[in-house]
């Protein structure tokens, strides 16, 4: 074992206790995730970050697959008179609609393009879609036979965000929305929880993101929701951040939209439907779960590159010696096959100094770095640093010894760094039993997760939100429901919720 101290000097400065959300920002411009677009709120996601989320939809698509969805492809604008339909929804997203009224540019006396022609309707640029495809489905929907009908898409939505954040609050982002018609509402809430549980399971097998699993109350429902489920994760600055939620909608939707089928007796009955969707926000918990002081850390089953192989050359006659070496250790990791695809490696033979090179892939979150030197091609063997260890914390493996662990060690990495997570997220979540400590424990910028009574009064919900910015992020699914006193009323409580700062 070869190990030193690690430097004082970190990649990213100022670090997560000096300045969070700065620090958030230097890690996305350290891995050259993203970078903030011309236009006002967006953002322009780059390969690496890209790379990500194609990593991410490729295994819940897949999983999507698996229980007999189909994806589909809906336009981008949507007629606002459907959104009136359905007057929870139209209420919720108004404030975040953005309208086409026009259509052709042409210039004007001063010579500036100004739209020219109005539109016999407005659009909206999708925030959602439960409209046009509750539309789509009053037309695909006639007998109980066309039920179950699952259907999911992979686009891009815009909500006129005030204050944005990139990944985490966007005006435009990348998401997955799937939507569901059923014959009863117990068919359609089983999928709503089917695909909650999906999505739990997706965060802390993939991600290594542990969340808590609930449902939301009637104030934080989806618009037009019957129930709302959702997990909620914990971030570094101990702030929740719903990673995905999975809404039951009853027959709001049918109704508003006609959605009939004709049952097995003849009679005609409206569908139940769900809607459920996790976005690029997910990349922005990734980060903010396991990234430090030095750049991004990836667990290894979302990593884009698993393993890069940094050749050091410090003197010319070695350099074709090492790179063959090099080559010919990549087409076997290539080889390897780690959890349902082979493994991505990389060569990085820009010129530059082995520590730079290293350097720069720490930043990224590469799981494993592999440097090969002439003293590595002599001997057989590598000298690998883990992106969960300390930056200096590497060790010497012959070439089979690796070829044989490889796996193992990304499989330790995953596991390493759910456990982490988890073990900040128990640290930092505290049972609170009555007023007095709840307002005190929140007056803290970085006060963590509250499990408390509470007795439903949405008149107490709006009052913690006003005093403390905290709102209920789910009513949890506890094997223990405890039921006991609200702190705030001393009214009966059937069991504790989690109260949070949140982004």
């Amino acid at each position: 074992m070869n190990s030193t101290k690690q430097k004082t000097k970190t990649a990213i400065t100022p670090t997560r206790e000096m300045d969070y959300p700065e620090w958030y920002q230097q890690i996305i411009k350290a891995a050259d995730l993203a970078e903030v677009s011309p236009v006002r709120g967006c953002m322009t996601i780059k390969p690496w970050g890209y790379a990500l989320w194609e990593n991410m939809q490729r295994v819940i698509d897949e999983r999507l697959k698996a229980t007999g969805h189909k994806n589909v492809c809906f336009p981008l604008l949507i007629p606002a008179n459907f959104l009136e339909k359905e007057a929870e929804h139209v209420t919720g997203f108004a404030k975040e609609c953005a309208v086409v009224t026009h259509c052709r540019l042409v210039h004007d006396e001063e010579g500036k393009l100004v739209p020219s022609s109005p539109l016999e309707e407005p659009y909206i640029i999708r925030p959602t879609s439960e409209t046009i495809i509750g539309e789509a489905f009053s037309r695909w929907i006639q007998s109980y036979r066309d039920l179950p009908l699952l259907v999911n898409q992979w686009v891009n939505v815009m909500r006129w965000e005030m204050r944005t954040r990139l990944f985490l609050r966007t005006s435009e982002f990348l998401w997955q929305e799937g939507h569901t018609a059923h014959a009863t509402s117990a068919e359609a809430q089983q999928e709503a929880l089917k695909i909650f549980d999906l999505y739990a399971q997706f965060a802390e097998d993939y991600m290594a993101m542990p969340v808590i699993k609930g449902e939301k109350t009637a104030s934080e429902r989806f618009p037009g929701a019957v129930n709302t489920y959702t997990i909620e994760a914990m971030m570094q600055d101990k702030k929740a951040l719903q990673a995905g939620t999975s809404h039951f909608l009853g027959q709001n939707f049918a109704k508003a939209f006609n959605i009939k089928f004709l049952s097995p007796q003849g009679k005609e009955e409206f569908a139940y439907t769900t809607s459920w969707g996790v976005s690029t926000r997910l990349i922005g918990g990734l980060i903010m779960t396991h990234s430090d002081d030095n750049g991004l850390v990836l667990p290894p089953r979302l990593a884009p590159l698993h393993v890069v192989l940094l050749p050091i050359m410090h003197h010319e006659e070695s350099r074709a010696d090492v790179l063959t070496y090099c080559e010919q250790l990549a087409e076997e990791l290539r080889q390897i096959y780690y959890d349902n695809r082979y493994l991505a490696v990389e060569i990085d033979t820009r010129e530059l100094t082995g520590g730079e090179k290293a350097w720069s892939w720490v930043k990224k979150g590469v799981p494993l770095r592999v440097e090969v030197g002439p003293k590595e091609y002599e001997n057989k063997t590598v000298f690998i640093g883990r992106r969960d260890q300390e930056y200096k914390e590497r060790h010497s493996l012959s070439r089979q010894e690796f070829l044989a662990t490889v796996i193992s060690q990304l499989d330790t990495l995953q596991t390493t760094l759910f456990k982490r997570a988890s073990d900040f997220q128990k640290r930092h979540t505290l049972t609170i039993d009555n007023q007095a400590d709840f307002y005190q424990f929140f007056s803290d910028a970085e006060s963590g997760f509250a499990l408390a009574h509470w007795n439903g009064d949405p008149a107490i919900e709006a009052k913690v939100k006003q005093d403390l910015n905290v709102t209920i992020r789910c009513i949890p699914q506890l094997a223990n429901l405890e039921p006991g006193k609200c702190i705030f009323s001393d009214k009966s409580s059937p069991q504790r919720v989690i109260f949070a700062k949140s982004y």
